[in-house]
């Protein structure tokens, strides 16, 4: 009974051929829908996917999410740069350069300028790995009127470090269990622990000062 249970189990989990075609074309549009809208815990879903690459047996499938996912994440940066780029050549602006404007707050912004003066478009790297830091800085960009070229060289390592990043707390949870659900839960809670452990420590300094 407990056998024939097992047989079952194992034929309605998908091989590892079909997950891999189903996953890495998922784990792209994901990224690139969560680049341009804040609806998709990107970080998460990389976390999660290197959490099944790591549990499987194909020795480059972890190579896969990490090159799926930093090429998603440019794709997603330098299509949103192209729309802002064109809201801020227009007289009357646009939905995304208003949209952008919206998600980032005076005073990052004016941080992430500061940042831009000094340092280049380098700042992107360190943007996308801070929490809500991606967006201010890609804002001060639009209004310095960077072109897209130089833009990209900022953005392309910045995807790189990210995608590392993420993939690299997606490794830790797959490694620290043995089912691969455990190590996606495992990985979503450290995401979400590291996106809002600045937050929370920066309410706390207010309440503290105040």
């Amino acid at each position: 009974m407990i056998g024939s249970l097992a047989e079952a189990v194992a034929r309605a989990v998908p091989p590892e051929s079909t997950q891999q075609a189903v996953g890495y074309p998922s784990l792209f549009l994901l990224v690139v829908l969560g680049a341009l809208v804040p609806v998709v815990p990107t970080g998460a879903v990389v976390s999660s996917a290197a959490v099944v690459a790591f549990h499987q047996s194909s020795p480059f499938s972890l190579l896969w999410v990490f090159l799926v996912a930093a090429c998603a994440a440019f794709l997603g940066d330098m299509t949103l740069y192209g729309l802002g780029l064109r809201g801020v050549a227009s007289r009357g602006g646009s939905r995304w350069l208003a949209r952008l404007r919206e998600r980032a707050a005076p005073e990052r912004l004016a941080q992430a300028r500061a940042g831009l003066d000094e340092h280049g478009v380098t700042v992107l790297v360190l943007s996308r790995l801070m929490p809500a830091g991606r967006i201010p800085v890609m804002l001060a960009c639009l209004l310095a009127r960077v072109p897209a070229r130089r833009f990209a060289r900022g953005a392309f390592p910045a995807a790189l470090a990210w995608a590392a990043t993420y993939q690299l707390i997606g490794v830790l949870g797959g490694s620290l269990f043995a089912q691969p659900w455990q190590g996606v839960v495992a990985a979503v809670a450290l995401t979400v622990a590291v996106g809002t452990a600045p937050t929370v420590w920066r309410r706390l300094r207010r309440g503290s000062a105040g």
